[in-house]
């Protein structure tokens, strides 16, 4: 045996002629003719993995875990002990569904002890799922979920702030960079009277660019998520005028969070910046100015094409 050969306990059944170079598959694990397991996993004690199931590279498998039929994980997925995948929504004893429905979990994400993930979803890229979580949506790339039903509570390798007390904060009407590139903070003046307080912006003085439309997100309920795409050229400057949310933005390589809870600062978001609108108070009342008219051909909704283009964008440079 070379030592890029498969191991495979003794105490293990091993049907399937689809293991990957340096596979470990531990004792008292049962794997189904036709299940594809690639090269460097971890497959261990008491695990259990269907025929049409496929699993990619550098994969964990912790104790007592069942991967039904239709379930694909990809490169470098973490999956903590006991977390219960299903594959069917209305099971019967006796009734197999002409297909079963597809669950997919992208590469580098990790699913905490005992989680529970629904059929049919997606756990995008580097998600994180908490332990004991019931998952019954898609989740999106990088996303931090916990709870029953699962919330997004968080994204990875996120920098948070509230834009006042940040060290990004700065009174300069030109703005202060965040480290997402492109991506600045802006101090719109406020004028103090006994009559009450007044906010102004000027469009490209305190906004940098002359808007051609603007749309208020409202009433959004705090489980909800926003935003969740780029563009391909339209610019965006975002207040919260009432309430507060979270805006994340992302290039791609640097990822901020941060906390619009003041009227007076606003976020300008470049073309080619993913952005997420999430946490929103029952008041929140969120102002948007948009630098070009709605064209739905603009917006890049998957995550996957974002990074793609972004690659795209720089190998142009």
């Amino acid at each position: 045996m070379t030592s890029k050969s498969p191991f495979i306990h003794d105490k293990a059944l091993c049907e399937t002629d689809y293991i990957g170079e340096g596979t470990r598959i531990w004792a008292f694990s049962h794997i189904l003719k036709g299940a594809k397991v690639g090269a460097n996993c971890n497959i261990c004690d008491h695990t259990f993995i269907e025929g049409n199931v496929e699993i990619g590279n550098n994969v964990t498998v912790k104790c007592g875990v069942q991967i039904w039929d239709g379930i694909t994980i990809e490169n470098d997925v973490f999956i903590g002990p006991n977390v219960s995948f299903t594959n069917d929504k209305f099971p019967r004893s006796g009734h197999r569904p002409p297909s079963y429905l597809k669950t997919r979990v992208r590469s580098g994400a990790s699913i905490g002890a005992n989680a529970t993930i629904l059929p049919g979803l997606t756990i995008g890229m580097n998600a994180i799922i908490g332990a004991g979580t019931v998952v019954t949506r898609s989740v999106p790339a990088n996303a931090i979920v916990r709870g029953n039903p699962g919330l997004i509570v968080g994204y990875v390798n996120s920098e948070k702030y509230s834009i006042e007390s940040s060290p990004l904060f700065s009174i300069d009407k030109g703005g202060q960079s965040s480290r997402v590139k492109g991506v600045s903070i802006h101090t719109l003046p406020i004028v103090r009277d006994m009559r009450g307080d007044l906010t102004v912006g000027e469009f490209e003085r305190h906004i940098p660019f002359r808007p051609r439309r603007f749309f208020l997100v409202f009433d959004v309920p705090s489980t909800k998520i926003r935003g969740e795409h780029a563009h391909h050229s339209c610019q965006q400057f975002l207040v919260c005028i009432r309430g507060f949310c979270s805006l994340l933005v992302d290039d791609g390589c640097n990822r901020d969070e941060f906390i619009l809870d003041d009227s007076r600062f606003g976020v300008y978001v470049p073309p080619l910046t993913w952005g997420v609108q999430y946490k929103h108070s029952a008041d929140a009342l969120l102002l948007v100015f948009a630098s070009d008219y709605y064209d739905a051909d603009d917006y890049i909704r998957s995550y996957d094409e974002f990074l793609n283009v972004k690659r795209q964008h720089a190998r142009s440079l």
